[in-house]
């Protein structure tokens, strides 16, 4: 750093105000010292220690910039009806039910009970993160059935002890 020579000139300061017509220009009352034999300021010492100055650095991620279209996941089988992709899951997962002889339709007796049932949609990825197809699902409401009455066999999933 260069030695320099302050020149004691009077500049005028600049007073700032919120408001833009406040701003005043006043002269400074004391003169400016000269500094002919003073030595220049150390810079200031960093206290602060960073990750770069440890050369710890976090790997840059590269992302995949291939874009492809997801439909989101409908709210209602109304409007999963009016998409193609989500009506074909539907009638993939009807058409396996009644392949499956799932259920047998029979006349109503006045002792039966009506069984509600819903739609369960959902996305399957594959292992590497692409969407591989759209899943529907017919579920019956368990709550209301009666084995013997409304249904011969109930479902459930069991998870095995040797599985976990």
């Amino acid at each position: 750093m260069r030695n320099m020579n302050w020149v004691n000139i009077p500049s005028p300061i600049l007073t700032y105000s919120r408001h833009p017509k406040a701003a005043t220009t006043t002269q400074p009352t004391a003169p400016m010292p000269t500094h002919s034999t003073s030595q220049p300021t150390p810079p200031p010492t960093r206290t602060m220690q960073t990750r770069a100055m440890d050369g710890i650095l976090k790997p840059k991620p590269h992302f995949n910039l291939n874009t492809t279209h997801v439909e989101p996941i409908p709210n209602s089988p109304k409007t999963a009806l009016s998409t193609t992709i989500w009506r074909n899951a539907m009638q993939n997962e009807y058409d396996a039910l009644i392949k499956n002889e799932t259920w047998e339709l029979v006349p109503r007796q006045p002792t039966m009970n009506i069984i509600n049932c819903m739609w369960l949609f959902r996305h399957k990825f594959r292992s590497d993160g692409l969407l591989e197809r759209y899943k529907a699902r017919l579920v019956c409401d368990g709550r209301s059935q009666r084995v013997g009455v409304d249904c011969g066999e109930t479902f459930s999933t069991v998870v095995k002890s040797a599985t976990i």
